[in-house]
């Protein structure tokens, strides 16, 4: 960090930042809610004063709010919340016996009879244990949290839904209890001989306006193109980790940028969503739709915040990143913390609704919990995967997540980190996504799917072309890095070819369906158009294995045809950056 990147840095208030964060939070902000539009306006008229121009709108959404949820079991009552996206009972309620399902894995369901019955699952409400449920033929499901109940949706469907998607929804009403609540509810069997649930169910779905906010502020050598810093401003109930102090670290880093007007050699834009927690990612979906090939041709990176700031939020390491964006983010908590970032992949999850577009994303939690042995570390690890991180706190997605979460200090932390970024990200010339890295990890992931199926010609062909598209790579980077003297031209052609080449990477790496739609909010595995010759075994039958085979030799053409276009454009850039 140069001294005058430190300066700035070095301004980001725990005042400041515990202000926005009080003002943004200070309501309940379901998405569509004239609560929620306040919070907005605030965060208009902070940014208006700093300089940004901004540009408040709404927009139709999506949007369920789960309203009310009462649970019987042998006519005990037992607190409950039902969940967004889940289907409302009849007025009257639905009566079913209760079946443990442990963790609702199929193998937990596969020597049960749970036809037109409960299902009672260990765990946060997941859209993914819903649909097993659905599978086996449950009437309803009820889940076992953690001391509280957590809010969930239970859809996959990502923002709007299209025509082909409006029946992806859940056809079951879907309930959660605390932990205390669920460990009884297991024992009645048992004390009972059965169990036998009633309950009731009212969630409210409706199409609803909700309102976006994008702020810019220009950069003087290339306007045109923009870092893309964002976060959701709708919360679960007074939401002041999730996600008032994420906004609040946007705004102090607005206020930093705006009061001192350091020159930004590209602009950056700060975008706020609504619909993130009740319209599964429905604002920031949107704005891909309505802003496709804006953002393809100009966006050089989305960096997103989430959740910062909470109280014993000690674990740096394990935040989002791709390879390709990894370094930058690691250099600040390096000089910020004096931590190391190891990262960990994105999952379908938070607001990445721009791989389509083909753009590179940072971040979405910087900060987490040390993992530790409680109902809460087991269900989030069960929700995020295993790891050095115990997750956002106890209190994320629950009626705790007030104010007194938050601590000053490490909020000012998170705050310097993200600042430092954006400042990297703006202020120098040359961008800095790695491209080298993002091939790096596509070779590895190829290497493996072609041991899995060695007999099938189309990916070696993949293994030579991403091979090739990494010698290209290398060489346009390590001529780049020998210049003396880089001229404007060289740097906006080096730029140029970077996002070009990220527009190819991304979708490869990220994106398995139509780019112009939105993948489920399900897991994806790496290069996931190569994803099913994992599932090849000489051991399967041979009608399995034809129709493997099929399916990954169509996608590896389309994979093989993407690289040739990625090399031929490389090639293309290494003539015209290097013949200055």
């Amino acid at each position: 960090m140069n001294d005058n990147n430190k300066a700035l840095v070095e301004k980001v208030s725990q005042d400041q930042l515990m202000e926005f964060t009080r003002n943004i939070s200070k309501e309940v902000r379901t998405s569509g809610s004239e609560e929620e539009w306040r919070a907005f306006q605030y965060a208009e008229a902070q940014l208006r004063k700093f300089g940004f121009q901004t540009n408040l709108y709404k927009r139709y959404g999506y949007i369920s709010y789960p309203v009310s949820a009462k649970l019987e079991i042998n006519n005990t009552a037992f607190p409950s919340i039902t969940h967004s996206m889940a289907v409302s009972t009849p007025a009257s309620g639905i009566t079913a016996d209760l079946v443990d399902v442990g963790d609702g894995s199929e193998k937990e369901y596969e020597n049960q009879n749970v036809k037109d019955k409960a299902v009672l699952i260990n765990g946060l409400a997941t859209p993914g244990a819903v649909n097993t449920a659905e599978k086996f033929g449950a009437a309803a499901a009820v889940f076992i949290n953690a001391e509280y109940t957590h809010e969930m949706i239970v859809s996959t469907v990502w923002g709007n839904p299209t025509v082909e998607k409006s029946e992806d929804y859940p056809e079951i009403p879907v309930l959660s209890v605390n932990y205390a609540d669920g460990q009884k509810i297991k024992e009645l069997p048992d004390k009972e001989a059965s169990a036998v649930c009633k309950l009731k169910a009212k969630v409210e779905t409706e199409w609803r306006e909700i309102p976006t906010l994008i702020a810019d502020y220009q950069g003087t050598v290339d306007p045109d193109n923009y870092v893309m810093f964002s976060g959701h401003i709708d919360s679960w109930h007074y939401g002041a980790m999730d996600n008032g102090s994420a906004n609040a670290v946007m705004l102090e880093v607005a206020r930093i940028i705006g009061e001192n007007k350091p020159e930004l050699y590209r602009s950056l834009k700060l975008a706020f969503w609504s619909g993130h927690s009740h319209g599964r990612y429905a604002g920031s979906a949107l704005y891909a739709d309505e802003n496709w090939e804006d953002l393809h041709d100009h966006c050089v990176l989305h960096l997103n915040i989430d959740s910062v700031g909470g109280e014993n939020a000690v674990v740096l390491s394990e935040g989002n990143a791709m390879q390709e964006t990894k370094q930058i983010a690691a250099n600040a908590i390096e000089e910020i913390a004096g931590e190391n970032f190891a990262s960990t992949r994105y999952g379908r999850a938070g607001d990445q609704s721009f791989w389509g577009p083909g753009v590179p994303s940072l971040l979405m939690g910087l900060s987490e919990q040390e993992p530790v042995d409680s109902p809460a570390s087991e269900a989030f690890n069960k929700l995020f995967g295993g790891g050095k991180g115990g997750g956002f706190g106890w209190w994320w997605h629950t009626t705790e997540d007030t104010i007194d979460k938050i601590s000053p200090s490490f909020l000012q932390r998170d705050g310097r980190i993200y600042l430092s970024i954006v400042l990297d990200l703006c202020k120098e010339p040359a961008i800095k996504v790695n491209q080298l890295e993002a091939v790096k990890e596509l070779e590895g992931y190829i290497a493996a799917y072609s041991q899995n199926m060695p007999d099938l010609p189309v990916l070696e062909k993949t293994k030579d072309r991403i091979q090739n598209l990494k010698e290209t790579i290398e060489q346009i980077e390590q001529q780049f890095n020998a210049l003396d003297q880089k001229s404007e031209a060289q740097i906006q052609l080096y730029n140029k070819w970077n996002m070009e080449v990220s527009r190819g990477l991304v979708r490869l790496n990220y994106v398995k369906g139509n780019e112009f739609d939105h993948d489920a909010a399900a897991p994806i595995a790496p290069l996931p158009l190569l994803q099913d010759a994992s599932r090849y075994s000489e051991d399967i039958p041979f009608e399995e294995q034809k129709l493997i085979e099929t399916t990954v030799m169509r996608n590896a053409n389309k994979v093989n045809f993407m690289l040739r276009s990625l090399i031929n454009l490389s090639n293309d850039y290494l003539e015209k950056i290097f013949k200055e």
